[in-house]
């Protein structure tokens, strides 16, 4: 395969995308090419904490697809773990995952397969597979196929995330103004709302209603929630 005009080819494909099922019909297309049966794309957004909003797209068979989102897979999901701490490509196989999710996933085709992780500066996590039913990927395919699978990520994570981001946070599009801003910062960093108040030359009323006003457009349970919050959705 000649690199460059294939890369080209998918450039131009992800330009001309008009929705993400279009987008993964480019993909499920270029990973045949690559040798590979099944393509996925998992976003997964910063926050809840406990549990983050996440959105998957993939050519997997559908049955699959459901068990994955019922048993709520993607927490623990190995390629998921290793996305959450490293961006290094991950090779990997049924005989890695030995468990009740990798005996699941190998009875549904999905047996051997690559992944890499895409972080940003708004702390979404991209997570892009190509999987295969039967063949292991030797060290030799690896070498020559990196250069279009680390391109091909790119590709993936710039189109889904521009149509998946938005459905991820509908319900988070919180504006806090430069004085809610301010005061969380202090408080991030231990200050108790009297010395905030001194910090600022303000009253110490206005800062707790600053505070609750920042409670309330977070849907907070208190201040500590709240930063944490503010934190990792980036507004501060």
């Amino acid at each position: 395969m000649k690199i460059q005009p294939w890369l080209d080819e998918q450039w131009q494909s992800l330009l001309t995308t008009q929705n993400q099922h279009e987008l993964l019909q480019h993909l499920v297309k270029a990973a045949k090419l690559l040798g590979f049966d099944h393509c996925s794309f998992v976003l997964r957004a910063p926050y809840p904490l406990t549990a983050p909003k996440a959105l998957l797209m993939s050519n997997y068979p559908v049955v699959w697809q459901q068990n994955y989102q019922a048993n709520n897979y993607i927490y623990q999901d190995p390629i998921m773990l290793h996305a959450l701490c490293s961006t290094s490509p991950l090779r990997w196989s049924v005989e890695q995952f030995k468990s009740p999710f990798g005996e699941e996933a190998l009875a549904h085709g999905i047996g051997y397969g690559w992944s890499q992780a895409h972080y940003n500066t708004q702390r979404f996590i991209g997570v892009f597979s190509l999987a295969r039913t039967l063949e292991s990927i030797s060290a030799n395919e690896l070498t020559e196929k990196t250069p279009a699978l680390s391109w091909l990520t790119q590709l993936a994570y710039a189109g889904f995330y521009a149509f998946m981001a938005p459905k991820l946070t509908m319900d988070l599009n919180i504006k806090l103004t430069e004085r809610e801003k301010e005061v969380l910062r202090w408080t991030a960093d231990g200050k108790t709302a009297g010395e905030i108040a001194d910090i600022l030359i303000l009253s110490e009323r206005t800062v707790h209603f600053h505070i609750n006003n920042v409670l309330t457009k977070l849907n907070a349970a208190n201040k500590t929630a709240a930063t944490v919050q503010a934190v990792v959705l980036g507004l501060i």
